[in-house]
């Protein structure tokens, strides 16, 4: 089980270990120091400091000098090692500690409020009282943070972090490749036999139920050991694979209560990596592509049949190899029938459509581009291929469109002109020319139809879902916790 998160990125503002580690070390020796009955004078005598320093030390404003902690605790009769334990030495101690690290924060800094000195006159009940706030306080400003330019924020830092790296990640690959082995897993498709296999080694059952949360997709049961996931006859059941795997993914990369939305957004990219990863192991998939390759024959229905998987995911997994094991930068795109483009990935300069934050989602896609231009086809059983020149330079694409409850969208995957040469379709005659994001490439009406209409038209705009959504609030964005505590209190046998 990994110890840290794989995919690290930065955190707002807050206290640091050391200083809580100060605390702790003061608070331990406040705790001595008054059950010896001693008061500071007495000490400072006792250890060759003055009662001022030894309060700033107690107080966690002063790292003590290694000779002065000796001191310190040769005077209290006790080991260096006493005083330097994690732990507070009470409950009262750790309200005491937990308060001032709440009000050390940024959040309560900037609410311009005086601090609580947590004195020995203060009532334990009040002190519970205050850190109780304090935890509210945080929990309604952490629920709020993630406001629609915010959550863009994350996932575009988080996409960035992720082309930085050629969208491999080969902790995650190392992890899934262990675990199948746990598994029993050798070769070909990944049975769901093998998938029950790997949750049973972490001591999890997979349970199919009909009654799962509406706002859930799995969820796991940590006191019973149980993962619960959709019947196993759904249309489409295959990708209960990929939805038991998510769920094991959380055990097996240690992955604690996500702690803000970037937090979240992580953990949702490290579990849908680990999913792919075992779906498509990393030996078996490098294997499969360099042989394609070395044929000069690369494409995505091929990968995504021998493996038994979607093309979505075949796609995505190519994100992952074809750059860090074949040395091919490439792009990736999910795009709606409408231009809206959904998912993307590039590490190949191919210029996606972005905002003033820098994020994709929501961007529409040039016409001319394959990932919209195959929806103009009559026949689209197979994978349309396709040339591009833009002002970043030529690019080759494959896509295939499919259709989902929320209607249809393409699947594309690309490559710069010189490496066409490797992928099936390379000898298409098909050629479009792209100038966005010069609005006068696919945005702007022809002159003469503009002069017709300009004046004379009102549209009434469709609104997009996503203005609707709520806002991402809670640990679990988009979960309600009161329908899943009900479920799994009618599931739970104690």
């Amino acid at each position: 089980m990994a110890s840290r998160p794989v995919i690290e990125l930065p955190h707002p503002e807050g206290p640091t270990q050391a200083g809580d580690d100060l605390l702790t070390l003061g608070r331990r020796i406040r705790h001595v120091r008054t059950r010896r009955g001693m008061t500071l004078e007495q000490l400072g005598q006792a250890a060759g400091a003055t009662a001022s320093q030894l309060s700033l030390v107690e107080n966690g404003h002063r790292e003590p000098r290694l000779g002065l902690l000796q001191a310190i605790a040769s005077a209290l009769g006790v080991g260096v090692q006493d005083l330097l334990a994690p732990e507070p030495p009470s409950r009262r101690a750790a309200l005491e500690i937990e308060l001032e690290r709440a009000q050390r924060s940024t959040l309560y800094r900037g609410l311009g409020l005086p601090a609580v000195r947590p004195s020995r006159t203060l009532p334990t009940e009040a002190l519970e009282a205050l850190v109780g706030l304090h935890s509210e306080l945080t929990r309604r400003a952490e629920a709020a943070i993630a406001t629609p330019e915010e959550a863009r924020r994350a996932t575009t830092a988080l996409r960035r972090w992720m082309r930085e790296r050629d969208n491999h990640l080969p902790e995650i690959e190392d992890a899934a490749e262990e675990a199948l082995r746990t598994g029993g897993y050798t070769s070909g498709a990944l049975t769901h036999r093998s998938v029950a296999r790997m949750a049973e080694h972490l001591g999890f059952t997979l349970i199919h139920v009909d009654d799962l949360p509406h706002s859930t997709r799995t969820v796991t049961d940590l006191a019973h050991g149980r993962i619960y996931l959709p019947p196993a006859s759904i249309p489409g059941g295959h990708g209960l694979r990929s939805l038991a795997l998510q769920a094991i993914a959380h055990r097996v990369l240690g992955h604690e209560r996500p702690a803000d939305y970037a937090d979240f957004l992580r953990q949702r990219i490290e579990i849908n990596y680990f999913a792919a990863a075992c779906l498509m192991p990393r030996t078996a998939a490098v294997a499969f592509l360099t042989e394609a390759k070395r044929a000069k024959d690369l494409a995505v229905e091929d990968f995504r049949d021998a493996f038994g998987v979607t093309h979505e995911t075949a796609a995505q997994r190519m994100t992952n190899l074809l750059t860090s094991h074949l040395g091919l930068r490439l792009h990736f795109m999910r795009v709606g029938d409408d231009g809206t483009l959904y998912k993307g990935y590039e590490n190949d300069d191919m210029p996606l459509p972005t905002d003033s934050t820098g994020a994709i989602e929501g961007q529409l896609v040039c016409r001319q581009w394959p990932a919209r231009q195959a929806f103009t086809r009559t026949v689209r059983t197979t994978e349309y291929h396709q040339y591009t020149d833009t002002p970043a330079g030529t690019f080759w694409a494959s896509t295939q469109t499919g259709t989902a409850s929320g209607g249809a969208f393409s699947i594309s995957v690309g490559v710069p002109f010189a490496s066409a040469k490797w992928f099936r379709g390379r000898e298409t005659a098909t050629r479009t020319r792209s100038t966005c994001p010069d609005p006068g490439c696919c945005r702007q009406p022809a002159p003469r139809l503009s002069e017709r209409w300009a004046d004379r038209a009102w549209p009434s705009a469709a609104v997009h879902a996503q203005i609707l959504a709520p806002l991402p609030v809670g640990a679990f964005p988009g979960v309600e916790e009161s329908e899943v505590f009900e479920f799994l209190d009618r599931h739970s046998t104690d």
